[in-house]
C-alpha cells in the first residue's frame, strides 16, 4: 500500500510504463516499492524481513494473540452493559467478516499490515445502508494517490484488473503515527536494523557452510611440487565444510597444521546475531523471552502472570485501543455510537493457574462483586439461575460501629 501525490512522470520512465502496459504512476510507488530499500547490502522489504525469525515471531505473537481474542459488541444500559449479539455488526466482527474469511484470519492479516506497513485497510461492503462484510485489502495491491479534485483515490488490483474503491468504503486503522493520520512503516524506519540482521544471517550461513571453523594453514619442512599441492587441496575440499565435520586430514611426514584465522566467537558473530534479536524486539515492543531469546532476564516480572500483564499493558493494549476506537468511529452509525461499542475480551490473557484463579473468583463472589453464575460463565459452564444469579456477601462482615450494637442485641435476647 502506497500513498502518493499526483505528478507527471518523465519521458523515459513514461515510455517504460507504457511498455509495461499497466497504469502505474511513478509517484504511485506501489509497483516500485516491491523492490524494497537497501541497507547493509541487503534488500529490505516485507518478504525479506519476514525471513528473519525474530520479525516472524514478533509479528505472529502480536497478530495471533489479538486476532484470537473475542471481539464483542456491547449495548450500554443505565447501570450496566449487555452483549448485543443481535446487532448486524456483531457477527462481522466476532465470527465472519466475509464469506471467505473467519474473524481470526481477517484480523490477523489486518494487524500484520498495521505492524509492518503502518496501516491496515479493508473494504466495507453494503446492501443498501447496511454493512454486510469487510474485505481485507492486500497492501501490495493497493495504490493511493490524490486526484485532481484533491480527494484520495484508492486503486486496487485484483485478478489482473484495477478498480477504484470510493473513499467512504475504506475502513483504515493506522498503526503508530507521526502525523495523526497515517501510520508509519516499521520496514522503512527500521531498514538499517533489518538490513544488518539480514547481513549477519547471510554471514552466519556462509560461516556454517565452511564448517564454522577458523582458517587453517599447513606447513611442510620441504618444498613440494605443484601437482602435489593441487592433490592436497583437492583432498582437503572433500573433508571441509559443515557436512563433513569430524573428518580428519591425513598429515604426512613433515607436515603441520596451524590456525591463522579468527574464530567466530572472537569475531562475535553469534553475539551480533543475538543483539539483532534484541534490536528487532525493540521495534515491535516484544520482550525477547517471548520469541525464544532467553539469554537475558526480563524486567516484566518473574511469574508468567506478571509477564503476561506486562505484555498486555505495554505491547497489546495500544493496538487493542486503536482497533476498538476505529471500529466505533467508522463502522457504527452516529445513532448506534450512542448505544453500542466494540471491545476485546482480555480476561483469557489474565488467567493464572487454577488455584490462584479459584481464590480470586471466591473473593469476587464473597464480596458481592460477581454472582456465582458470572463465575460459571467465565469458566465456560452453564448458568444455574435462581440464587446463583444473585449477589451475596459474607453475613459475618459488618462495620466496626455495628459490633457493639450486635453484641447488645444478643445480650438482650
Amino acid at each position: 500500500m502506497t500513498r502518493t501525490e499526483r505528478k507527471k512522470p518523465g519521458r523515459v520512465k513514461t515510455a517504460l510504463l507504457e511498455w509495461l502496459g499497466v497504469p502505474i504512476a511513478l509517484t504511485d510507488t506501489a509497483f516500485w516499492s516491491q523492490f524494497g530499500t537497501t541497507s547493509a547490502g541487503q534488500t529490505v522489504n516485507q518478504k525479506s524481513v519476514m525471513q528473519l525469525s525474530t520479525v516472524w515471531a514478533c509479528a505472529r505473537i502480536i497478530a495471533e494473540t489479538i486476532s484470537t481474542l473475542p471481539l464483542k459488541v456491547y449495548e450500554k444500559r443505565s447501570d450496566s452493559r449487555v452483549i448485543a449479539t443481535q446487532h448486524p455488526i456483531y457477527s462481522i466482527l466476532h465470527a465472519q467478516p466475509n464469506k471467505d474469511t473467519t474473524a481470526s484470519v481477517f484480523w490477523e492479516a489486518k494487524i500484520v499490515a498495521m505492524l509492518l506497513r503502518g496501516n491496515g485497510l479493508s473494504e466495507k461492503k453494503y446492501i443498501g445502508n447496511r454493512l454486510v462484510a469487510l474485505d481485507f485489502l492486500v497492501p501490495a495491491r493497493l495504490t493511493i494517490n490524490r486526484g485532481a479534485n484533491g480527494k484520495l483515490r484508492y486503486l486496487y488490483t485484483e485478478n489482473g484488473k484495477q478498480r477504484e474503491i470510493p473513499e467512504d468504503r475504506i475502513f483504515r486503522i493506522p498503526g503508530f503515527t507521526l502525523d495523526g493520520k497515517w501510520g508509519v512503516s516499521v520496514i522503512e524506519y527500521g531498514a538499517k536494523v533489518f538490513g544488518s540482521a539480514l547481513a549477519a544471517a547471510e554471514a552466519a550461513n556462509s560461516t556454517f557452510e565452511k564448517g564454522l571453523a577458523p582458517t587453517v594453514a599447513f606447513t611442510m619442512d620441504r618444498v613440494i611440487k605443484e601437482d602435489q599441492r593441487n592433490k592436497f587441496r583437492e583432498s582437503m575440499k572433500k573433508i571441509s565444510g559443515a557436512l563433513n565435520a569430524g573428518e580428519s586430514p591425513l598429515l604426512e611426514a613433515g607436515m603441520d597444521a596451524k590456525t591463522i584465522g579468527i574464530p567466530p566467537k572472537d569475531a562475535q558473530l553469534l553475539e551480533s546475531r543475538g543483539f539483532s534479536v534484541e534490536e528487532i524486539c525493540r521495534w515491535f515492543r516484544v520482550p525477547p523471552h517471548m520469541v525464544g531469546h532467553t539469554s537475558n532476564s526480563t524486567s516484566w516480572g518473574a511469574g508468567i502472570e506478571q509477564q503476561m500483564i506486562g505484555f498486555l499493558t505495554f505491547t497489546l493494549r495500544p493496538w487493542l485501543t486503536r482497533i476498538e476506537q476505529a471500529i466505533n468511529k467508522d463502522l457504527f452509525s452516529p445513532v448506534d455510537q450512542q448505544r453500542f461499542y466494540a471491545e476485546f475480551s482480555i480476561e483469557g490473557l489474565l488467567r493464572a493457574d487454577s488455584k490462584t484463579r479459584a481464590e480470586y473468583q471466591a473473593i469476587q463472589v464473597n464480596n458481592g462483586i460477581k454472582t456465582r453464575d458470572d463465575v460459571r460463565r467465565e469458566e465456560n459452564l452453564p448458568a444455574k439461575g435462581g440464587n446463583a444469579d444473585v449477589l451475596t456477601v459474607q453475613a459475618a462482615m459488618t462495620t466496626l460501629d455495628s459490633i457493639g450494637q450486635i453484641k447488645a442485641t444478643n445480650e438482650n435476647q
